[in-house]
């Protein structure tokens, strides 16, 4: 099957020849990391003899099934990502799409070098009950001075799994404080509780959509609804799942057909909301990411989103906007969900990866009245925030917004000329920023092509069935999108036997 598809594609990549406005001649741009490499080097297979060697050691002690290479992060650099075998690859997924300004940052070494930082970074504190004297200092002027517009409270976490978990339990804490009328608990809610039991332990609801990816702990993944593997044998809850519009692209060219599929996603949470009500279930809050990232890259318009915050607003549901992979400039802007020119602010606004550390911005009702009910030993690291403010004087100094647009816009000029170019093997190209996607004929075809890719010296990852998700570094420039660009051709015409 896969050869006949591959002779079909051969043919009309042939009738499709011609030059693209991106290709580069064997010149290669620097970006401003002076020691970044000029471009990728392949001198092993990927993964190489010493990856696989140590492949061997790791998996006497843990499972490594999902372990592509190991890495040399000393001689990484830029927006390069050298292995264990001396391979350099351009790094289009960048640790999962959690590296902000690429490898071994000038600023951020600067961070590490100076020793009124070195407490900072040995003495980890338990900051929910001893927090650092500059605590409040270091969040008002790092974390809340980009805050999403309207938003001022915000709580830290360690990873993006235990955000989105605490924020599904800021949403179940608000919801029940609602209810009571902002009583306090009753001594019969707070002793059932300690048995699951109700009236203490209630039977509320988070409504997700198809595709969601929102992380690994118990809460997140039963709102997750993109991979088995996140799923499989976990006791989960009975949340009510709404389809996310599938829609067609490019988006401007199918907005009718687009606008149909996002009315019917929106009428489907309105009657599930109703339902759950009617059943004594009710939804006390929506978990949904600007773009689905781990799903597929599925995009939704503004007008979609606006609609899910007023249909959300009407019924006392609040809304969280899991902005951990679309956060922090991939799209161009700060946050995705400043596209979607909402009229107030979501009630959670999470982050997570480029940020450097986990948390979320809340509106004020969503704040809990009680101690220790967002909790846990950290809640956070002081350290992280250290580096951030370093991240966040990069993307200031170096205009790294502005560079993301501009780089962004011609990375997916380049993805489009390519499906052009090759239609049956290469579709549906899109994207915000650098935070771009383009589809493949099946999974083993995208799974042959980030194999093929990287063993050309790129590094890429999967998304949703057929995707290839690119998640490059702030830092990625129009010479970098060209060199991938070349490369990615070249393996397009490998993989249909030109």
């Amino acid at each position: 099957m896969a050869a006949a598809i591959r002779n079909t594609i051969g043919r009309q990549c042939l009738k499709n020849s011609g030059s693209l406005s991106w290709a580069v001649s064997s010149k290669r741009v620097r970006s401003d990391f002076s020691q970044e490499p000029i471009g990728p080097k392949v001198v092993t297979q990927v993964p190489g003899p010493e990856s696989l060697q140590l492949l061997t050691q790791l998996d006497q002690i843990q499972n490594t099934d999902a372990v592509a290479f190991f890495a040399d992060y000393d001689k990484s650099c830029g927006n390069y990502i050298v292995d264990a075998d001396g391979n350099v690859m351009l790094d289009m997924f960048t640790q999962m799409a959690s590296i902000p300004i690429g490898y071994n940052h000038p600023k951020l070494k600067e961070v590490m070098s100076k020793k009124e930082n070195w407490t900072t970074f040995i003495n980890r504190p338990a900051l929910g009950v001893s927090p650092p004297g500059d605590w409040t200092e270091l969040l008002n002027g790092q974390l809340l001075s980009v805050a999403p517009l309207g938003m001022k409270q915000v709580q830290t976490m360690a990873c993006g799994s235990c955000t989105i978990e605490n924020g599904l339990k800021a949403m179940f804490i608000a919801h029940e404080r609602r209810r009571r009328g902002g009583a306090p608990p009753t001594p019969e809610e707070m002793s059932s509780c300690m048995c699951n039991l109700p009236p203490g332990s209630v039977d509320i609801t988070i409504l997700s959509f198809t595709g969601a990816s929102h992380g690994w702990t118990l809460g997140a993944q039963a709102a997750s609804h993109a991979s088995w593997q996140q799923k499989l044998d976990f006791r989960s809850m009975k949340w009510p799942v709404v389809d996310f519009p599938c829609l067609k692209y490019p988006l401007e060219e199918h907005e009718r057909e687009n606008r149909l599929e996002e009315g019917r996603s929106l009428s489907e949470v309105a009657d599930k909301i109703e339902q759950y009500k009617k059943d004594g279930r009710p939804v006390a809050g929506c978990c949904v990411e600007p773009v689905q990232s781990a799903g597929g890259d599925n995009h939704a318009s503004p007008w979609f989103f606006q609609q899910l915050q007023q249909i959300c607003k009407e019924n006392g549901v609040a809304l969280l906007m899991d902005e951990i992979q679309t956060g922090c400039g991939s799209t161009g802007k700060f946050w995705a969900h400043e596209y979607f020119h909402f009229p107030e602010p979501p009630d959670i606004v999470a982050f997570g990866k480029k940020m450097l550390t986990g948390g979320f911005y809340y509106r004020e009702e969503m704040r809990p009245q009680e101690p220790f009910r967002i909790f846990n030993t950290w809640v956070g690291d002081p350290s992280k925030i250290v580096l951030l403010r370093a991240v966040l004087s990069a993307i200031r100094d170096e205009h790294l917004l502005d560079l993301v647009s501009d780089t962004g816009g011609h990375l997916l000029k380049g993805l489009r000329e390519l499906e052009l170019k090759y239609p049956f093997y290469a579709s549906n190209a899109r994207g915000l920023g650098t935070l771009c996607s383009l589809d493949f004929p099946n999974t083993s075809e995208r799974d042959q092509m980030i194999i093929g890719l990287r063993n050309r010296g790129v590094n890429t990852g999967p998304g949703g069935e057929r995707s290839l998700r690119l998640r490059p570094s702030l830092t990625f420039t129009k010479g970098h999108a060209d060199i991938f660009l070349e490369i990615l051709e070249s393996t397009i015409q490998n993989n249909c036997n030109l």
